[in-house]
Order: C-alpha cells, then sequence, then structure tokens
C-alpha cells in the first residue's frame, strides 16, 4: 500500500474538501493492513479500511472534524467486531491547497499537532534514500510515514470485448496493477472507462508491443484469431514478465503450430498461457475475469517483475 496521491487528487477536484482515513497502526487482528485507506466526503466515500463498524464510525467521524486526528479504536470493546484487536487510525483533511503542500516519493507529516521532524523519522527516510528501498506506512514518533503509491504491475489488455471488459472491471481496483488496455477503434472501449485505466487505440495493435514495459504482464484476448496470433508472435520476441491467451485447448494447439512455423522454440511457445483463468468456474466473462485475477495475484511480486528474454 501507499500514499495514492492521485487518487486523493482527483476527488478533492470533485468534491473540493476530502478527510482521507489511514490505518496508521493496529494491535492484535484488524480487518485492513497499515497503510489502507479510505477516502471520505459529504455525502460520499471511495477504497476501504475494512468496513463494517470500525468504517462506519470513522467515516461519520471524518465528516465532523476540521483538522488533523488520531483515534485509537478497540475493535471488541468499542465497536462489538470479533477482531479482537485494536486500530489506530489519522485522519486528515485536504483541499486544494493542503494537497498542493504534499511533495516527494514519501509522505512524512506530524499525526495530529504539529512538530520538529524526530530523529528515528530523519533516519528511516535517509536509509531509504541510501538504498533505494521504499519504507514500509508506518507511524513512528507521533508522525506517520508512507511512500508515494505506485502500481507495482504493469497489466496490458489486448482486446475491450465481453472478457477484456469484465478484466478491467475486476482489475483496475487493485492498487498494485497499473492497465493499459489496446483495441483497434476508441468505440469499442466502455463509456466511461474503469478508473485508472488507460484506453489505447490502434488501428494495428501488435505495433505497440514494443512500447510494452519489459515487466509487463499480458492478456491477449481480441476479436480476431488473426490479430491474437500477431500479438503472441510478437510478443515472444519481446520481453514480458507473464503472457495468457484466451481460448480452448483446440485453438492453443493450432496456435503452437502456427508459432513454431515462424521461428519459435518449443520452449519460448510455452511461456504463453493458454487456456487462461479458471475452467472450473465457468466461461462467463465474470467467471473468467475472476480466474484470471487469481491467477495474477498468485504470482510472487518478484516473479512478476521477473524479465524474459526471447
Amino acid at each position: 500500500m501507499g500514499f495514492d496521491r492521485d487518487a486523493l487528487a482527483a476527488a478533492v477536484a470533485r468534491h473540493g474538501r476530502v478527510t482521507r482515513v489511514v490505518i496508521a497502526a493496529i494491535q492484535g487482528s484488524s480487518p485492513r493492513e497499515v497503510g489502507a485507506a479510505m477516502l471520505v466526503w459529504e455525502g460520499g466515500q471511495s477504497g476501504t479500511i475494512g468496513g463494517g463498524a470500525l468504517e462506519y464510525e470513522a467515516a461519520a467521524q471524518a465528516r465532523r472534524i476540521e483538522s488533523a486526528r488520531l483515534s485509537r479504536h478497540p475493535l471488541g470493546p468499542q465497536l462489538g467486531q470479533c477482531c479482537g484487536g485494536a486500530v489506530t487510525l489519522l485522519s486528515e483533511v485536504y483541499d486544494a491547497a493542503a494537497l498542493a503542500r504534499l511533495e516527494g516519493d514519501v509522505v512524512a507529516r506530524p499525526a495530529g499537532t504539529a512538530s520538529q521532524m524526530p530523529l528515528s523519522v530523519k533516519r528511516l527516510l535517509a536509509a531509504a534514500r541510501n538504498s533505494g528501498a521504499r519504507p514500509e506506512p508506518q507511524l513512528i514518533d507521533g508522525w506517520m510515514v508512507e511512500p508515494v503509491h505506485r502500481p507495482s504491475r504493469p497489466l496490458w489488455l489486448w482486446g475491450a470485448g465481453h472478457v477484456g471488459r469484465a478484466i478491467a472491471g475486476v482489475m483496475a481496483p487493485l492498487p498494485e496493477f497499473e492497465i493499459t488496455w489496446i483495441d483497434t477503434a476508441p468505440e469499442r472501449f466502455p463509456d466511461p472507462l474503469p478508473e485508472g485505466v488507460a484506453a489505447l487505440p490502434a488501428a494495428e495493435p501488435g505495433l505497440l508491443v514494443s512500447r510494452a514495459p519489459d515487466d509487463a504482464m499480458h492478456l491477449v484476448l481480441t476479436y480476431s484469431h488473426a490479430l491474437d496470433l500477431d500479438l503472441c508472435h510478437r510478443l515472444l520476441a519481446h520481453r514480458f514478465a507473464w503472457a495468457g491467451l484466451i481460448g480452448s485447448a483446440t485453438k492453443w494447439a493450432r496456435f503452437r503450430a502456427r508459432l513454431a512455423a515462424l521461428g519459435h522454440a518449443p520452449e519460448q511457445i510455452a511461456r504463453i498461457t493458454c487456456p487462461i483463468g479458471d475452467p472450473a468456474l465457468g466461461k462467463h466473462p465474470q467467471a473468467i475475469a475472476l480466474g484470471v485475477a487469481a491467477a495474477l495475484l498468485r504470482l510472487p511480486p518478484a516473479h512478476a517483475r521477473k524479465e524474459h528474454r526471447a
């Protein structure tokens, strides 16, 4: 998790005044982890800190406060929840001026009353800069430290048909994925797009393969088998972390033969997963999307970022 400055900026632009509520610390069991956050404004909210009574009370409180507030919530005694732990929340009010004061790749600020940055926080930030590693979200000596959110897994969707739309809808809310969606014409995409998804219409989608990051994951789901084959051929000549192709076992057998005829070795071709999803869930687009999402979430980050050279 991290401080999603883009989502906060979008909410402030729409609603003017937004309170961000973040889990600053936990003791024992908690419905969400440190760094999980939600945005609250008059009449609405987005994100979640775990739902239930905790979120209900935190949202109500967020609409009342005028300045930053740190609060501790024993989940059992205070809220009647069964988690058995305690959660410390930091609630902060943002408008355009407050948003403009956020700088850098790590957002470090006092949790509540203003104070000088403690030595422990200075050391933490210095260690992060020297190592190039991002610090974990944490409350330390009265200061909240959060790295600015950056999606860590680029996902390129090739095709905006029923399955592509289902996958985009399921994957877009997951903060670790940065989704680029390609199809042959602008009218093939839904309006509006899922929030955070970048649509890239291209008459010849295959020409865009070379623009994909080397650590991207790819899902090939177009309306055309010829286009699917061209994309698979181009992907096998490009670096990628993972690639999946929609289709049956019969389609994949034919594609393997055609890709071999194009000069790809069997071990190269085997880097593409086909069919995608979980057959036990069925063939409904949303069922395929759920299976694909589960498979991608199971990939460890090191695997998802690993470069594979053709």
